[in-house]
């Protein structure tokens, strides 16, 4: 019995990373990421991120540097988190609605060595580095740009901080194109070996750093799409950002089962039905309020399980929920509500109706403003006006600076 124990030839360590070789075996000619007029084929992104691990490696990242990207939802962030470990780096993305301050102190702690950047986030990436104490090594710059044009006006730009000069060391598609396709990808010695670096958005406090390993990935990665269900080769609309926890481990994902990746810059209502239609998207990932969104640009609003539960607060005669902007999370639920008239007696307040909803909801789907309104707007054939709502919503700026309004 002896014999049976791990040994390299029946114990390989498990990484996520070994979902994209498979993904290029099996569905190398399906479609894995499609981006506007781009599409790439499963080969061609195995390819690419072997091009783009061999040029990260050349510059002199070793295995155990952190690697940082500051991107939205768009097909180099999705490379970027093969490419990164394959390279034996570890990879550290950092959330875009963060301010420069706490990039910069996230950037410290981790020690990152090299720093991806989408060019839409450079100002805020050279605002973060203006704020490193003196002498404190810069991390190496990659600028990612979305074509040609961008290439050409970002080509060689240098930016002033402070007494310090920053100058980008390339740019993302020149690291694809100089790199080694046939690249031997650095396997993790053991399946403990990090993989990713995360932080806490230092809502309540200073930010925390949460490692996970090779083995941890490739286990919530299975997780996870065994307990959704998903199929062979879905297609799968990126409005959860990459940014946050990996988006829920999804990219290594959609390479397990040979999934389409539709990448989106930015979104809103109109934009994802418009993706869903063309693209025949099957899976979605999003945060209450991006399915709020998704409810109320609905051709025909649908009533939320928020307004639902509204309209069993006792007093409330009418109820509509709207997405109102939000300093930390974007945007937010704000619940505008009409009460019965044997309610004027003893009027209910904001916080509880929010206490009563919490009792009925999971806490991300209560609304952190109530607005109390005589009645709420409404068509001639009595249909309550959402867009009117939204735009009062929106009038009342970011939630967090006022709470109810009457």
């Amino acid at each position: 019995m002896e014999e049976l124990e791990p040994r390299a030839a029946n114990s390989t360590p498990l990484t996520p990373l070994g979902f994209l070789e498979r993904a290029a075996t099996v569905y190398g000619d399906s479609a894995s990421i499609v981006y506007n007029d781009t599409t790439y084929t499963w080969s061609q992104t195995h390819r690419r991120c072997l091009r783009l691990a061999s040029s990260i490696s050349s510059l002199g990242i070793k295995p155990g540097h952190v690697v940082s990207v500051i991107s939205p939802n768009l097909p180099q962030m999705y490379e970027l988190h093969f490419a990164v470990p394959m390279s034996g780096a570890v990879l550290n993305s950092v959330n875009t609605r963060l301010d420069a301050r706490t990039i910069s102190v996230l950037l410290r702690h981790c020690d990152s060595k090299l720093v991806f950047v989408d060019c839409l986030s450079r100002a805020l990436l050279l605002d973060a580095l203006s704020l490193f104490p003196p002498h404190t090594p810069l991390p190496l710059l990659v600028l990612i740009t979305d074509g040609p044009e961008e290439d050409d006006r970002n080509r060689g730009t240098t930016s002033s901080m402070s007494s310090r000069s920053v100058q980008f060391c390339a740019e993302y598609e020149e690291l694809v194109e100089r790199g080694d396709p046939n690249f031997e990808w650095v396997r993790p010695r053991s399946e403990w070996d990090p993989i990713v670096l995360n932080y806490t958005s230092g809502t309540t406090s200073s930010p925390k750093g949460v490692v996970h390993c090779h083995r941890g990935i490739f286990i919530i990665t299975v997780d996870s799409l065994i307990d959704w269900g998903v199929p062979k080769q879905p297609v799968y609309l990126w409005t959860l950002p990459m940014f946050h926890a990996n988006g829920w481990s999804y990219p290594w994902g959609m390479a397990a089962v040979g999934g389409t990746n539709i990448c989106l810059r930015k979104f809103d209502a109109p934009t994802i039905y418009e993706m869903i239609k063309k693209h025949n998207v099957t899976h979605i990932c999003g945060a209450p309020v991006v399915l709020n969104m998704i409810s109320n640009g609905a051709t025909e609003p649908l009533k939320s399980p928020v307004e639902s539960v509204l309209y069993g607060f006792p007093g409330i005669n009418e109820a509509a929920v709207v997405a109102r902007p939000d300093e930390f999370w974007g945007e937010t639920p704000c619940a505008f509500v009409s009460l019965k008239e044997s309610s004027a007696a003893k009027r209910p307040t904001e916080k509880e109706i929010i206490e009563y909803c919490r009792s009925k909801l999971p806490h991300y789907m209560v609304p952190r403003t109530v607005v109390f309104k005589d009645d709420l707007p409404k068509t001639s054939t009595g249909k309550i006006q959402k867009f009117v709502l939204r735009e009062i919503a929106r009038a009342m700026g970011p939630a967090g600076a006022s709470r109810s309004r009457v």
